[in-house]
């Protein structure tokens, strides 16, 4: 079949022993978290960039460590059918892993938020707290934005689900400043108030008595 290839890759074929099995889920660990997808068991492919070569050699590195073996090979020629089977597999991983943040976003964060506002908890602490959930799904979002080389359509929708994050808690946000202002307000009347209206054994007080 005639070469339609567009792009090129790394194969990255490799076996560790089977124990101490964290060694063999810490290697899987490390090529999913650069992207790697998996054709079968211990062979997987990435796209031919610089730091994912580089990458590679550190994974490969842990593989000789752990007593295993590995064949990091380039790809430059692949059949169209091959090529087109590799690009949907990419894009179908990048899509997946949008779909969690999307569910995350959707469900939990939402959730968390619906839930806070029904309780009326409106406080700086839980608004902090909930930040930082945001800013989690942030960071998980620009590590699939690395990892999706060849633009998987579910993108947008995941963005669009994090800005739809951001505007719950900007709200909530509101509510908390709104609630601390008119607790300030209410402080400040109250202690005006006992200014004014001294305890009774403070107004009983003859004026040369010690307090």
């Amino acid at each position: 079949m005639t070469s339609m290839n567009t792009h090129s890759y790394f194969l990255f074929i490799y076996q560790v022993p089977s124990q101490p099995s964290a060694a063999r889920v810490g290697v899987w660990r490390e090529l999913k978290r650069i992207g790697a997808l998996y054709l079968q068991q211990s062979v997987c492919i990435l796209p031919q960039r610089e730091p994912l070569l580089a990458a590679l050699q550190k994974i490969a590195d842990r593989v000789n460590e752990l007593h295993g073996n590995y064949h990091l090979l380039p790809l430059h020629e692949l059949p169209a059918e091959a090529e087109a089977k590799i690009l949907d597999g990419f894009i179908a991983q990048s899509n997946l892993q949008y779909d969690e943040i999307i569910e995350n976003c959707e469900v939990n964060f939402t959730k968390e938020i619906e839930f806070e506002t029904f309780r009326q908890n409106f406080t700086y602490a839980e608004a902090e707290e909930i930040r930082q959930e945001l800013d989690k799904i942030h960071r998980w979002y620009e590590r699939v934005v690395e990892r999706d080389w060849f633009g998987a359509a579910r993108r947008e929708q995941a963005l669009s689900s994090i800005e739809h994050c951001e505007k719950l808690l900007e709200g909530f946000e509101e509510k908390v400043f709104l609630k601390q202002e008119a607790d300030e307000a209410f402080a400040d009347e109250y202690g005006d108030k006992k200014r004014l209206h001294p305890r009774r054994f403070e107004r009983n007080q003859s004026p040369g008595e010690d307090h």
